[in-house]
């Protein structure tokens, strides 16, 4: 995992809330998807840092968290 203020490089990333958001808020995290990483922020700072985490890891957190 790694934590980088926001460099999209030449390929700006496609940011997405949760359904489960409400969809008048900005209290939440974004998630972009690209082959090598999943990239979370923080949707009231979207020009601040953001953290890069492997496929793998990002599977193991969702099936942590959804498991509780």
């Amino acid at each position: 995992m790694t934590l980088s203020v926001r460099d999209d490089g030449p390929h700006p990333l496609r940011w997405f809330k949760s359904t489960h958001s409400p969809s008048d808020s900005n209290e939440c995290v974004e998630v972009a998807v690209t082959p090598a990483a999943v990239h979370v922020r923080d949707s009231t700072r979207p020009d601040g840092p953001h953290l890069h985490l492997d496929p793998t890891t990002w599977a193991a957190f969702l099936t942590r968290a959804t498991s509780r």
